[in-house]
């Protein structure tokens, strides 16, 4: 089949048991399900094989992460679309083919996803991507119904199709061409921030990427690590300074770093004072030293990015802080933003 939906699981036997029923009955006329498993030391293999006969596996030989794990899974699967889906993804009747058909029409939209939605409240948006992806000035991202930790009630407020600068790497829906074009996901990351970056290299081709919300789907989140927990937020910080690192022009890179060094310190305070969090104070204080530590190993990713560069400035990527659009004016909405 021309389309793949590959879930990479990771001890994920209870996940995969309660979503993948629905990935199987509401796919299998249009697409090939497949499970690469990141050598997963619980039941996930032997339950896919008992339970779950028709969907494809592909066993690899140790965790490689969110990142690498795909890169070397699509790989060794032949299609001309991948679905990268997470697996507390909950998909509903007909929510590939309009997907699937949308591509179809619309050959320079590299990626889209479709609606996400809470799996625990199915008439709000879900945190991690809700209705397509965009960036701050300083690398700040947030969402069609979701800025911050301000998470909107669908009321259809976004039922049209957008161009947007991320697509939710929780049901990443992405041409196979263009997938391999940019390189991937950047294996480095490990996880959090890769598809990001990925969008983000995509976009800079002039490729774009779109919500389609006549598809929907239901996400549990939080699979891999809760939010508060001090490796994610190392990772989160890491990452999106490196993407930054990367993908920002010349002109912008110095100013932008600046602004980030005052912020990251004033987020890693308000942790450690207001919150009373160590560790992901501890967390933040990492990200920045690691980041530091390796940015010149993007040296070359940097160059290749300017020189192949046909889109600057990227239109989702926003002029303004939304730190100071939320704080500071009290726009908590997206319809609100200036």
């Amino acid at each position: 089949m021309k389309t793949a939906i590959v879930i990479l699981n990771w001890n994920g036997e209870r996940m995969l048991a309660e979503y993948l029923p629905t990935v199987v009955k509401y796919s299998k006329e249009d697409a090939e399900v497949w499970v690469a498993d990141n050598a997963s030391t619980d039941g996930s293999m032997d339950m896919l094989a008992r339970c779950f006969p028709t969907v494809r596996t592909l066993r690899l030989d140790r965790n490689y992460g969110f990142a690498e794990g795909y890169n070397r899974a699509l790989a060794q699967i032949k299609a001309d679309y991948y679905v990268l889906l997470n697996s507390d993804v909950e998909v509903t009747h007909h929510w590939l083919t309009p997907l699937i058909e949308f591509m179809d029409a619309h050959k320079d939209v590299a990626a889209c996803q479709p609606k996400l939605l809470s799996e625990a409240d199915k008439d709000s948006f879900e945190y991690a991507g809700a209705c397509g992806g965009f960036l701050d000035k300083y690398g700040y991202p947030f969402c069609r119904g979701r800025i911050f930790d301000t998470v909107e009630r669908d009321g259809g407020q976004y039922d049209y199709a957008m161009d947007v600068l991320w697509a939710t790497g929780a049901c990443l829906f992405i041409r196979a061409d263009d997938y391999w074009r940019v390189g991937g996901l950047d294996a480095r990351f490990f996880a959090h921030c890769e598809e990001i970056d990925l969008c983000w290299r995509l976009r800079q081709l002039g490729k774009r990427v779109v919500c389609y919300p006549e598809s929907k789907v239901y996400h549990v989140g939080g699979g891999t690590l809760p939010k508060g927990n001090p490796m994610k937020t190392f990772l989160n910080f890491r990452n999106n300074l490196t993407m930054l690192y990367k993908n920002l022009p010349d002109n912008e890179l110095r100013q932008v770093m600046r602004v980030r060094f005052f912020l990251d310190w004033l987020a890693a305070v308000e942790m450690l004072v207001l919150q009373r969090n160590l560790g992901d104070f501890k967390a933040v204080i990492r990200g920045r030293r690691a980041f530091n530590k390796w940015k010149h190993d993007f040296d070359k990713d940097r160059q290749e990015i300017a020189k192949t560069r046909r889109l600057n400035p990227v239109p989702e990527r926003k002029p303004f802080s939304i730190l100071w659009q939320y704080y500071a004016k009290g726009r908590k909405l997206f319809s609100q933003l200036a």
